[in-house]
């Protein structure tokens, strides 16, 4: 598996074998920095450009200090810096960027902003989160589920929350790693028909099920890993009124998790709100969230090797 010269902008885009080999560099990056102690100038002379349409803690950090760590110098890029797609097209911000540096991660509203920029660029372009996808994330959860469960193969996911960029991307992932996925969203807020049409082959041709419910408890059921995120994204303040009522009993407690299964644990991506998840659970020896926040620096980082070099792990495969 040789993915030098992609880009990233979802998921779905990658098999089965790909999204294990970038598993694989993560881990193997994490375990050579962060426990040998080795220094790994990887990306000396490299630049990145970050491009933020929207603020975060998480991505900015993870890739800033992950860049830095492998020898290369990020570039962070706010709306007040370039004004995608206003002063400047986002053909023309591609073609320019392109001659500066060697990879672009963006982190944009439209997914068709991420689009046109890899339409346009010579370099590879990553989906730091746009409204359809949020594929570095959910390489963070499965490696911090692969670190906590030792394989990933037979696991059972369950989402319960929004319909959001982030399940999207979890259906697009889930099934190519042996997992199991059950989704519990209210009505009015399920997944994209499209992702969930192909979520639906996907599930069909890995041998993986899938299901769909407005019942939390149910999609709880005999789980291995319950999941949510913000109800409230970004943009959407003006409907968090009716969005708290809507998502009405949706709160992730040890209530939701007496239906696990016994060794059931919990992620979060942050930043997270007491309605979505309670103390007694975020803060738990369940709770998997800082780990999970942590591996967004070592899957990035391993992304990004992927992309810009012919980089080899040196510890053996992980078992998926």
């Amino acid at each position: 598996v040789n993915l030098k010269g992609r880009s990233c902008l979802t998921l779905k885009d990658f098999s089965s074998d790909e999204i294990k080999k970038l598993l694989w560099v993560s881990g193997d990056l994490k375990h050579r920095i962060k426990h040998e102690k080795q220094y790994l100038p990887l990306l000396q002379g490299k630049s990145i450009a970050m491009i933020f349409e929207k603020r975060s803690t998480r991505t900015r950090m993870s890739t800033e200090t992950g860049f830095s760590l492998l020898g290369g110098h990020p570039c962070f890029l706010t709306s007040q810096d370039i004004h995608l797609g206003v002063n400047e097209s986002c053909t023309d911000t591609a073609r320019v960027l392109s001659g500066f540096c060697d990879v672009v991660l963006a982190r944009v509203y439209k997914h068709s902003t991420l689009e046109e920029l890899d339409r346009e660029a010579s370099i590879p372009i990553i989906n730091g989160l746009s409204d359809l996808y949020h594929p570095i994330q959910i390489l963070a959860d499965f490696l911090t589920l692969q670190e906590h469960y030792g394989s990933l193969n037979g696991l059972t996911v369950s989402w319960i929350g929004d319909g959001n960029n982030v399940l999207h991307s979890f259906m697009m992932t889930a099934a190519k790693l042996g997992v199991h996925l059950k989704v519990a969203t209210p009505k009015g807020y399920e997944p994209d028909k499209g992702v969930t049409e192909e979520a639906h082959r996907l599930a069909k041709q890995h041998g993986t099920q899938l299901i769909l419910t407005s019942d939390p408890m149910e999609a709880a059921r005999d789980s291995n890993v319950l999941v949510t995120d913000t109800w409230v994204s970004m943009g959407q303040e003006e409907e968090k009124k009716k969005r708290l009522k809507d998502f009405h009993g949706y709160q992730i407690s040890m209530q939701t998790g007496s239906v696990a299964k016994s060794d059931w644990t919990f992620l979060h991506c942050l930043p997270r709100k007491m309605e979505e998840v309670d103390d007694q659970v975020f803060y738990s020896s369940r709770s998997l969230v800082f780990s999970e926040a942590e591996n967004r620096k070592w899957t990035i980082m391993g992304l990004i090797v992927s992309l810009l070099t012919d980089y080899t792990p040196q510890i053996p495969m992980l078992k998926f």
